[in-house]
């Protein structure tokens, strides 16, 4: 054999081998030749190759016992050729980066070691504290022996495992590449190119380029532009929630200036109602509702939270700052009340106070509801899948729902109080009186513990109270206290007069103003841990705030806050807050947006029907200062939004449900808007913005659905606040408003980021039955007598009101005959009429301000109860 020949191994090699007792036939070969090439000049003249043979023997025999006895030390495990090989045939199945079962991933050494959502897995220098060696051994705990349903390992493959780690788990330093993914919406979002039309060679608006295009090349056109009614109803009904007044619809049709529609833009936007209407599209999403939930559902005060919404969108507060303001105001240097009151954001959630929960069970539980509202809300993403395991579909391990988790998990709940520098001054008499009694019941009280120790001495007290005496008062625990307080106020009258006048001066006290906020606790913070299964009980791993790692990275601290998490979500790297902002704003418009399924940009969600005009409408958003109102003007300007509605023939082949929006689309108007157009055509509506939740009229027995029906009451609201917005009715979780939730409204529980649209008789039974509805119908009759002098232009009149246009002839003789049938009706049965206009419907009263004749005035309640029933009164066209 050749010294030089291939088959010459390195020594190393071959004493790896011995060490492992894996000495193969060529490395014995290799031996003997060495052996035999060295020995034989030695022994010169003998039968050198017979001896090379038995020393050679000797030397494997020796070399084999040694190295075997101290190969840990001597041979270290190679992590490249021998472990990398084993985890990747072994267990790369399900923990690597294409599935990262218990958010464990062994295809790196770093990953490996620093564990999943148990914790670490490799101890380094112990096989006995690492769990992953453990569970190729035997089962522990919950877990079975791993790998579980593949190829078990050898006794020598775990035994090479447990060299590796108890040689200190050693490997080449390997970078942690993060998680990517090709999903289109987890792309930068990059400015497009807007498209040029051919037929014009010019794009008079981006949003018209981008769908005329689209339609072009499958041939199709765009609708033609609504009438000049029709948009100013559609303008009023999307941006203010109530439709035009006749002189609105008058200035807007006979300005002839080129500007008459833009300008009539700015005015719905400089409008209070601006801020009322989309504030509530907001509420939805941030959960808003003026109860706890649960059973026992408690009021609670945070509509000043809602004003806050109101005020900002009014102001157009830009929406990052609108953004960062509620998810994490109260951290913003020099916070202010206003930025305290925006985190009521995060207190929507479901609170339970009944007696006997655990209340950390329900604290996760709130911080877990604000991950998942955090992530629809701004990320579009369903986060929440991730609570119990790894997402099944998106790029979110279970370990990244809990760093998410952590950045909400150290904030505390305060209440915070606005009293009045009057209120802040009873309240301070007022306590100075309670302490003072309460210092004259402690007297008593010492004076009768003396009294009663020295009365058990003749045995004339209970023995338990005597027991309890007997006790230091430092070493009594609560129950003994509790059993003293109770002995010495059943035996003092004194002490109860004095505590009845306790009680009174404490029903005296004043009640601020106040809201619900969050706050971060600094003394004893929270750690936050991994729960195995999703169960608070079960810690795994300790996690620090992060965001998923298929999203850009959090650039923040060694201790990100939720002021990093807040400046994170708006920032011009996250590809999602502003597609999916824009993309809601939309679907306001259209009935669907550009991405159908808005509450999901996963990979289960639908593609954007126009992804480059859904990431122009976004980078257009956030260059442009993130202004919702330009983004509002930006979108009813086009011609898109202005189209008419009707169907045509040739469009329903190609594009049945409208996905490419070469029409608009005919929408029901929301719970909310249904009500106050209601009102603001009888001329009831007030316009009055902000304040305290109201009590409209609701039917009896809407109450008695609760677990306990009278511990609340519904006390309706007198004079102007009976005819608040419906943004204002004061929303019990329990127990809604029927009105609200027959039209749809959602219930509160989660985010809702789109409503359904239900048509059903109930709806039609409501608006010709409910109280309010008859109200407002009888207030619309005396509003068109009042008005109008004759019955011609009372109906035309009437019929403008409620639809914005003038009636067709065809119309006109129905609304005659209609009338003139009513007033034949009511004038032959006047107690009918009386009957229809009975104000109350609980008490049984008549309107006293009710002068015309009542025949009269039933009849034309009867024409306002047909047009405020009617489809198109309640459509947005």
């Amino acid at each position: 054999m050749s010294t030089n020949d291939n088959t010459l191994e390195r020594p190393e090699r071959i004493l790896s081998g011995l060490s492992s007792g894996r000495i193969d036939i060529l490395s014995h070969a290799v031996l003997f030749e060495i052996a035999t090439r060295t020995l034989g000049p030695v022994f010169d003249g003998m039968n050198s190759r017979i001896l090379a043979v038995s020393v050679f023997v000797l030397i494997l025999g020796t070399l084999h016992v040694a190295l075997a006895q101290d190969a840990k030390t001597t041979f270290p495990v190679d992590y490249t050729t021998q472990i990398q090989p084993l985890l990747k045939k072994h267990c790369y199945r399900c923990h690597s980066d294409k599935r990262a079962e218990s958010g464990l991933r062994v295809d790196s050494a770093p990953l490996a070691i620093g564990g999943g959502d148990r914790g670490t897995s490799i101890t380094p220098g112990s096989r006995a504290e690492s769990l992953l060696y453990r569970l190729l051994r035997t089962a522990e705990g919950d877990l079975p022996r791993m790998p579980l349903k593949g190829e078990p390992l050898t006794d020598s493959d775990v035994e090479l495992l447990g060299r590796w780690i108890d040689a200190g788990a050693p490997a080449p330093r390997q970078a942690l590449v993060r998680k990517t993914s090709d999903h289109w919406a987890f792309q930068p979002v990059v400015r497009p190119l807007v498209p040029t039309l051919t037929n014009s060679g010019v794009a008079p608006h981006a949003v018209d380029a981008f769908v005329q295009t689209r339609l072009a090349n499958l041939g199709l056109n765009p609708s033609p532009q609504a009438d000049r009614t029709t948009l100013i109803r559609r303008l009023s009904l999307d941006l203010l929630g109530i439709p035009p007044t006749p002189e609105a619809i008058d200035q807007f049709i006979t300005d002839g200036s080129l500007e008459a529609y833009e300008n009539l833009v700015e005015r719905c936007l400089a409008s209070p109602a601006y801020g009322e209407r989309w504030a509530r599209h907001w509420l939805d999403v941030a959960r808003y509702a003026d109860s706890d939930g649960y059973n026992g559902d408690a009021p609670r005060a945070i509509w000043m939270y809602r004003d806050w919404v109101i005020d900002a969108l009014n102001s157009d507060i830009p929406f990052d700052q609108f953004t960062i303001e509620q998810i994490a105001g109260d951290l913003l240097p020099n916070a202010t009340v206003e930025q305290k009151i925006a985190t009521g954001f995060h207190r929507n959630t479901l609170y339970n106070r009944e007696g006997g929960n655990d209340p950390e069970q329900y604290r996760v539980e709130r911080i877990v509801d604000r991950v998942n509202t955090t992530g629809s809300t701004f990320l579009g993403l369903t986060i929440g899948c991730a609570e119990c395991h790894s997402h099944k579909y998106d790029p979110i391990s279970q370990r990244e729902f809990y760093e998410f988790f952590a950045f909400f998990n150290n904030s505390d709940e305060p209440v915070i109080e606005f009293p009045t520098p009057e209120e802040e001054q009873l309240t301070q008499e007022l306590n100075g009186k309670i302490t003072g009694l309460q210092k004259n019941i402690e007297t008593a009280f010492h004076s009768w513990t003396i009294r009663t120790r020295e009365l058990a001495k003749n045995g004339s007290v209970d023995a338990i109270v005597a027991a309890v005496l007997d006790v230091p008062e430092d070493k009594r625990d609560e129950d003994e206290k509790k059993l003293l307080r109770k002995a010495f106020a059943k035996n003092n009258e004194e002490n109860k007069r004095i505590v009845a006048e306790i009680n009174k001066l404490k029903g005296k006290l004043p009640k601020p103003k106040s809201t619900l906020a969050v706050a971060e606790r600094y003394e004893n913070p929270r750690m936050t841990h991994v729960h195995i299964r999703g169960s608070f009980l079960s810690k795994g791993a300790q996690v620090k705030a992060n965001v998923p790692a298929v999203l850009p990275p959090l650039m923040a601290s060694e201790k990100p806050s939720r002021v990093d998490l807040a400046r994170w979500l708006v920032s011009k790297e996250n590809p999602l807050t502003a597609r999916v902002t824009v993309n809601r704003i939309w679907q306001r418009y259209f009935g669907v947006g550009l991405v159908e399924t808005e509450n999901d940009f996963g990979t289960q969600g639908t593609p954007p029907t126009h992804p480059a005009l859904l990431d122009w409408l976004a980078h257009e958003f956030m260059e442009r200062g993130w202004s919702l109102k330009r983004l509002h003007r930006l979108i009813v300007t086009s011609h898109t939004y202005k189209q008419s509605s009707d169907v045509r023939p040739a469009l329903v082949k190609v594009d049945a449900d409208n996905k490419l929006v070469a029409r608009q689309r005919r929408l029901r108007l929301p719970a909310e808007v249904v009500r106050d157009s209601v009102l603001a055509v009888s001329g009831l509506l007030s316009h009055k913005v902000g304040g305290p939740s109201v009590y409209p009229y609701q039917p009896p027995g809407v109450m008695q659905v609760r677990r306990s029906p009278g511990r609340y009451k519904w006390t309706t609201s007198d004079g102007e606040d009976q005819y608040r917005r419906g943004m204002y009715t004061h929303f019990w979780r329990t127990s809604p408003h029927p009105f609200l939730t027959t039209f749809d409204a959602p219930l509160t529980d989660v985010t809702c980021t789109r409503r359904s649209r239900s048509n059903t008789p109930l709806q039609a039974l409501m608006l010709l039955n409910d109280p309010t509805f008859l109200e407002a119908a009888r207030a619309f009759g005396r509003r068109i007598l009042r008005e109008r002098a004759n019955d011609e232009d009372r109906l035309r009149h009437s019929f403008r009101l409620s639809f914005g246009r003038r009636p067709t002839d065809p119309e006109m003789q129905s609304l005659r005959s209609f009338l003139r049938s009513q007033l034949d009706a009511f004038s032959g049965d006047e107690s009918a009429a009386r009957q229809l206009m009975v104000f109350d419907t609980s008490s049984g009263s008549v309107d006293q301000n009710d002068t015309a004749n009542v025949t009269v005035v039933a009849a034309w309640t009867a024409v306002a109860r047909v047009l405020l029933n009617l489809d198109e009164f309640i459509t947005r066209e």
